[in-house]
């Protein structure tokens, strides 16, 4: 079974931790390290819910804690949208057993890159805060990294949301400008395939619920995380949709096309055209019935794990 050896940058974030559910437990997947960002949260909140999720899990993986504001301007925060605690319905304990590492995130990624074989593959679900600083601090590293798959964007339009805007390239657009013109190889996951392609229904989520102690869990944070703008109650899989199209390509089309990045008029606003000589590989359909199956699926065979819900 070919593995695919990772780093996780994440803002957990409901979608980031109703992702890290599976990517944790998936024996497709090499996680090297986890880094935190400042995003849908504050970092130090990112930074605790990835390690009570660890704790949760019982499972062993490096954290570092990344960057708590962005680049070069005042990072914006959603907990409006994921909550004070940023796991919408379910409140995380204060304190975890699982601790970060001494590396702050930067060093730790550059140190984990250089170890690898040039096949550690950043996979990005926050602002790109870190994989930006990382690559202006160390520019040699791009030659260490194979390519980038990140959630972000939003070429088509999302209900809610000014069109070609998203909150993680927003979040950051100077982060995002500096991956752009890394020249690496990229994979642009808009939020419009979580949102408008691969979401779960009201139906699904209550089937959620019942079917284990983990699908109750995604439940109790889904139930403070439903969609905005949408005429029916549906919950996003942006982050879900990312780590997918890693491990399973075939449930994604992509197209070759070239991305620019607004940093002064409406900082985060994308630019997408097609061109069969661009370095970005932008994701522009899902099929949607298999993804959705392979979600359930990937929930039944996660019944071994038993969780305290001791703050239901």
């Amino acid at each position: 079974m070919k593995k695919y050896k990772v780093i996780i940058d994440t803002d957990p974030g409901v979608d980031d931790i109703a992702c890290l559910v599976f990517a944790l437990t998936d024996k497709k997947l090499d996680i090297k390290l986890i880094t935190t960002v400042s995003g849908n949260v504050k970092v130090e909140t990112s930074t605790r819910n990835i390690l009570h999720l660890l704790d949760m899990f019982n499972i062993d993986i490096p954290v570092a804690k990344g960057e708590k504001k962005a680049m070069f301007r005042v990072s914006p925060t959603a907990e409006d949208v994921h909550s004070i605690e940023g796991m919408g319905g379910w409140i995380p304990s204060k304190t975890t057993e699982h601790k970060i590492i001494k590396e702050e995130a930067i060093e730790a990624m550059y140190k984990v890159l250089n170890e690898g074989d040039g096949d550690i593959i950043p996979l990005i679900f926050g602002p790109h805060t870190n994989i930006g600083t990382l690559i202006y601090r160390h520019p040699d590293i791009v030659k260490k990294i194979p390519k980038i798959i990140f959630m972000g964007g939003s070429p088509f339009g999302v209900p809610g949301f000014p069109d070609h805007i998203s909150f993680n390239i927003s979040s950051d657009p100077e982060a995002f400008k500096i991956v752009l013109e890394s020249g690496l190889p990229l994979v642009m996951v808009p939020s419009d395939m979580g949102r408008r392609k691969a979401y779960l229904t009201e139906e699904m989520v209550y089937q959620i619920k019942e079917t284990n102690d983990v699908g109750k869990f995604l439940f109790l944070m889904y139930d403070k995380y439903w969609e905005r703008g949408y005429p029916d109650k549906r919950i996003a899989t942006n982050d879900t949709c990312a780590y997918m199209q890693l491990v399973y390509p075939r449930l994604f089309k992509t197209v070759k096309t070239t991305v620019e990045v607004d940093i002064e008029e409406t900082p985060g606003k994308t630019f997408v055209k097609r061109d069969k000589n661009g370095n970005v590989d932008l994701v522009v359909a899902v099929k949607r019935k298999k993804f959705l199956k392979l979600y359930m699926k990937k929930l039944k065979k996660l019944s071994y794990i038993k969780i305290n819900f001791l703050y239901d």
